[in-house]
């Protein structure tokens, strides 16, 4: 089943500060280091896409994993896409809102359809880096309903 909502681009940083707090059931992905981590398959998989096109490997932007899973949780529980853009001081960002989980199995089907988009499309420019960009971090959060919102910030 895919989702119903529409996935919205946001290129330019708008400097929004929204706090990622509240409380919930949901869990948080907090940076999974291992290769197997929804975080290293996303970025893994945007480096497979660039290199389609001859592009060098986005760096895995450990440092602000954490954060972009805030993010996520703090869209989710409002359930505005891009709503806490900003907060982690990327430039650019791209998001799956509401997708059936787990964040390992979702994540590469949301990126196969933002690539799709093609040139002019805003979340396949910012995984393709056209504004300079050269890291990606990745966050994930998975509500209680088993959902997933998947942030992708870029740098």
């Amino acid at each position: 089943m895919m989702p119903t909502r529409a996935l919205f681009s946001v290129t330019l940083c708008l400097g929004i500060g929204v706090s990622a707090c509240g409380s919930d059931s949901g869990t948080l992905g907090n940076g999974t280091t291992g290769p197997s981590g929804a975080e290293q398959i996303c970025v893994d998989k945007i480096n497979a896409y660039r290199a389609t096109l001859g592009l060098p490997p986005y760096q895995r932007w450990t440092d602000e994993e954490s954060c972009a899973s805030g993010e996520a949780k703090s869209d989710s529980m409002s359930g505005s896409a891009h709503g806490a853009f900003g907060t982690c001081n990327e430039f650019a960002q791209n998001e799956c809102p509401g997708w059936p989980g787990p964040p390992e199995t979702m994540i590469p089907k949301c990126l196969e359809l933002m690539w799709g988009e093609g040139p002019g499309g805003g979340h396949y420019e910012n995984m393709k880096g056209s504004r300079g960009y050269t890291k990606a971090a990745c966050g994930f959060y998975v509500k209680p309903d088993g959902s997933v919102w998947s942030v992708q910030n870029f740098k």
